[in-house]
């Protein structure tokens, strides 16, 4: 007697695949997170073998798991790629999105991903810079699409998230302890006035010991230990980390992803990727890293 696997089951591994975890998977398929841990469970019943490594933070593809979803991608694959085929008309074309380069890396891979599997031929044309320059491209035609990290939203905007920022450096740096604290920013980067008002407020001295206008130099200086820098809270990366300043640094404020949409007629391809990113967006959540005050002796 045939077997048939359940396509529904798939999509949601896949899915959590895509996305790292059952909660932004649940935003994007519609369901509970208690439907979306289900339906995995049906599947590796169905399998007969575990997928997930679900032991820590997050969730782990087992190496049986790597395997699955290789196939699990081209079946699904075939399966949206035969309904467009029956519907009378694909969608195609381009759509330019803009996205500061610093709230990439976390989530815009899941966005492309869940994108291209609903509309394959719908070519997304990414744009990464500073939230100033994306404003102007928006506002002159060259993007469709743009993220902003901004402290509000302007007209036409939509705040996505708002979330806490937070200093980082090198791993097992001692930049931060040097005074006056020396800083590392892009040109451009709106984030620059927001520290150093802060650090003004608390009364530490500092110098902008790094300027570039490209986005991997600061990231290289601050690795280096040269230099201290500001990201989102939960965009850190391995290179430039959380700072241990044990409440010795002042908190900066608050700072929201908003998006913006050309007031073109918004075809259903930019509807849903607008829709996609606002879920994926939407979920974020700030680490409630809350710092203890400790004496550290600055460095001259």
């Amino acid at each position: 007697m045939a077997r048939n696997l359940d396509l529904t089951a798939l999509r949601a591994f896949a899915t959590v695949a895509a996305t790292g975890g059952v909660t932004r998977s649940a935003v994007l398929l519609h369901l509970t997170q208690s439907a979306v841990s289900m339906q995995i469970k049906r599947l590796e019943e169905a399998l007969d073998t575990r997928l997930l490594d679900r032991a820590g933070r997050g969730v782990r593809l087992t190496p049986e798991g790597e395997k699955v979803l290789a196939y699990a991608r081209r079946m699904l694959s075939l399966n949206d790629e035969l309904l467009d085929r029956m519907r009378d008309a694909v969608p195609e074309g381009e759509i330019r999105l803009g996205v500061p380069h610093d709230i990439v890396p976390r989530c815009i891979p899941a966005v492309l991903r869940t994108f291209a599997a609903e509309y394959p031929r719908v070519r997304i044309t990414l744009i990464s810079s500073v939230t100033t320059t994306l404003h102007e491209m928006f506002a002159e035609g060259g993007c469709d699409v743009i993220l902003t990290t901004e402290a509000a939203p302007g007209p036409g905007g939509e705040e996505l998230v708002r979330l806490p920022m937070i200093w980082v450096g090198a791993e097992e740096g001692i930049a931060w302890t040097q005074r006056p604290l020396r800083l590392a920013f892009e040109t451009a980067c709106v984030f620059r006035s927001r520290a150093q008002a802060a650090l003004d407020a608390a009364d530490i001295s500092w110098e902008v010991a790094i300027t570039a206008e490209s986005s991997r130099a600061i990231d290289a200086s601050v690795s280096a230990d040269l230099a201290c820098h500001v990201v989102i809270d939960g965009f850190d990366t391995p290179e430039m980390l959380p700072v241990p300043h044990g409440g010795n640094l002042p908190e900066i404020g608050e700072v929201g992803i908003s998006l913006y949409s050309a007031p073109a007629p918004l075809d259903p391809a930019r509807a849903r990727l607008t829709e996609i990113i606002g879920d994926v967006y939407g979920t974020l959540r700030p680490s409630h890293r809350k710092p203890v005050l400790t004496a550290v002796s600055a460095s001259h």
